[in-house]
């Protein structure tokens, strides 16, 4: 698990001046997004940890030092183990509904309560979700991104009988949406949990919102996220 195993991915891209992107390939078919948050003390958070290729990896690190490493569920632990032995001095946090599986793989520091904010990042508990998920804001000149997890999709349809799985069994597909499976393994408190999206959108600035997997949410990032609660 400490083995630096890269999957493909993409470069990494700069949305903005503190905030960065990474989108990779695993092999069912999804997407994945690593994101790279630079706080006011120049440190960074990595989100949805990622094994890069070495020439990305560094580039990551010449951003500035890698200071907490964030695995946002339990779900999203498969590079936990290495990203911990490539920065052993880093804080591991994670929800703390998902600490117990977090650590089969990997020492954990802390969970998101723990986490020192300052103006450009906080982590924030996110409703309904039984603290399995939570979310990263980041605030950057031009406005503020939510950075969520699997409790909100945005995945285009795809062909073939992967696509079908996608877009029929998992309901995974067909653009921003709460997945069959998030409504059967991470939404506890579907009303909560409406009322948590419908709160992120009275977010002030609020620019984009970035999933584990796939597309951000961009455009009338609110108004989106207000029909995504009327669907619960």
């Amino acid at each position: 698990m400490t083995e630096w195993k890269v999957l493909p991915h993409g470069p990494i891209e700069q949305l903005e001046e503190n905030l960065w992107t990474v989108t990779g390939e695993l092999s069912i078919g999804l997407k994945r997004v690593m994101v790279i948050a630079k706080r006011d003390d120049g440190r960074l958070v990595l989100h949805g940890l990622m094994a890069l290729e070495e020439s990305a990896q560094k580039q990551v690190e010449t951003l500035g030092e890698p200071a907490f490493l964030i695995v946002p569920s339990g779900y999203h632990r498969m590079d936990a183990a290495r990203y911990r032995d490539r920065y052993p001095n880093a804080k591991m946090l994670c929800p703390s509904g998902a600490r117990r599986a977090v650590e089969k793989v990997a020492k954990v520091d802390g969970t998101y309560e723990d986490y020192p904010r300052d103006g450009s990042t906080e982590l924030i508990d996110i409703d309904g979700l039984a603290k399995r998920e939570g979310a990263l804001v980041v605030r950057s000149k031009s406005g503020v991104t939510v950075v969520m997890n699997d409790a909100l999709f945005n995945m285009p349809h795809a062909p073939g009988f992967t696509g079908f799985l996608f877009k029929y069994v998992t309901s995974s597909s067909a653009g921003p949406r709460v997945t069959r499976l998030a409504r059967l393994g991470i939404i506890k408190d579907k009303a909560a949990y409406r009322g948590a999206l419908e709160k992120l959108a009275e977010m002030k600035d609020l620019k984009r919102v970035i999933v584990a997997h796939h597309l951000p949410i961009e455009g009338d990032v609110p108004a989106t996220l207000r029909s995504v609660a009327a669907s619960l």
